[in-house]
């Protein structure tokens, strides 16, 4: 009789997440058998929930697994699986790829245009993810060394580090001395990167949130000013930078009102990403923008990246701020994330 462990599922479309037991999976060639020790709850997570059925049983049918932010300890290596030891304690990189295509062998697996075509699919999102006792990881180039890092404090990192990380260094060449940035949202990705801007630009960061309490923690975590997130806050933006705006404008909510202001908030020639999935939609068009502005879209982020936000974790350079739920409390901890009550990040230890 096969052993069994708990998960953290997604059952029923329209439902919380519930406790299910599996069999315990074994890893077949190439693949390495994790004995998980932390799982990130994550937006994304809760935007699949919120969609109709006939979107998830098209992408994501369920029921399926939680959790696309792992980390744990090598357990059992496949046949023909090298690259990493029995014991050792890993982050597991998220969007896998076919690992062969241009993109790939350059690290962008998040790029993957194969990954689709071949049923390749990142954990949690797809494939069995971290919200289990144990978790199949594909292959070993998916696991980035945690060395003496807590694995609770530093399993956010793959996502709500990592995409921030991503999305800053394509705009470094505009945050020199004397540039401003102003950041959106000070929840799980947001807090990362007020830090992630303050360890490797030279800018003046100004967030903007609804909440009181979250402009509190964005002051705790390195903003220079914070503001109301509404269109009061062009005014403040304008006034600090000389009428200009600032030079790179970075949206972790997405939603149309904060989707809206990105325009307004941003200097000629200057970047705005959007990185919040709230659903909001920017019409681009001639003079909707300022002039020379770019605009992205980043998703995720590479496997080098990653390996540089450990590093940076490892030099005491970023924290991820956290509450920690056990999976028996996976479902309240997502309805804290709804709530927007959670300070940072919530993780789930098995």
């Amino acid at each position: 009789m096969s052993e069994m462990m708990k998960s953290l599922q997604y059952v029923t479309v329209g439902e919380p997440p519930r406790i299910v037991e599996v069999p315990k999976p074994k890893p077949g060639p190439g693949e390495v058998l994790l004995k998980v020790t932390a799982a990130g709850v994550c937006h994304s997570d809760e935007f699949i929930m919120s969609l109709p059925e006939e979107i998830v049983m098209t992408r994501w049918p369920v029921p399926f697994i939680l959790g696309h932010e792992g980390a744990g300890i090598v357990a059992e290596l496949g046949e023909g699986a090298t690259g990493a030891s029995i014991g050792d304690s890993v982050l597991v990189y998220g969007p896998w790829g076919c690992g062969r295509c241009s993109y790939c062998v350059k690290g962008d697996e998040m790029l993957c245009p194969v990954a689709v075509r071949e049923k390749i699919a990142p954990p949690g999102l797809g494939s069995p993810g971290a919200m289990a006792e144990y978790m199949i990881v594909d292959s070993t180039r998916h696991l980035v060394p945690l060395g003496d890092l807590d694995p609770v404090a530093s399993v956010s990192l793959t996502d709500a580090a990592l995409t921030p990380y991503h999305a800053i260094k394509t705009s470094l060449p505009k945050l020199g001395a004397g540039s401003t940035v102003v950041t959106i949202g000070a929840g799980g990705l947001g807090h990362m990167a007020i830090q992630i801007l303050k360890a490797i630009t030279g800018a003046t960061v100004i967030t903007l949130d609804i909440a009181a309490d979250k402009r509190a923690f964005a002051k705790e975590m390195g903003a220079d000013y914070v503001f109301d997130s509404n269109p009061q806050a062009v005014e403040e933006v304008k006034r600090l930078t000389g009428g200009v705006g600032a030079n790179v404008v970075l949206d972790f909510v997405g939603i149309q009102p904060t989707i809206e202001l990105m325009p307004q908030l941003v200097a000629p020639g200057g970047d705005i990403q959007l990185i919040g999935i709230g659903n909001g939609v920017l019409p681009i068009g001639f003079e909707s923008l300022p002039f020379d502005t770019n605009f992205r879209g980043p998703y995720w982020g590479a496997i080098p990246d990653l390996v540089e936000v450990v590093e940076m974790a490892k030099r005491g350079q970023i924290k991820v701020e956290f509450e920690a739920f056990s999976l028996d409390d996976g479902a309240v901890a997502y309805e804290r994330l709804h709530a927007g009550t959670l300070r940072g990040r919530a993780v789930i230890v098995p």
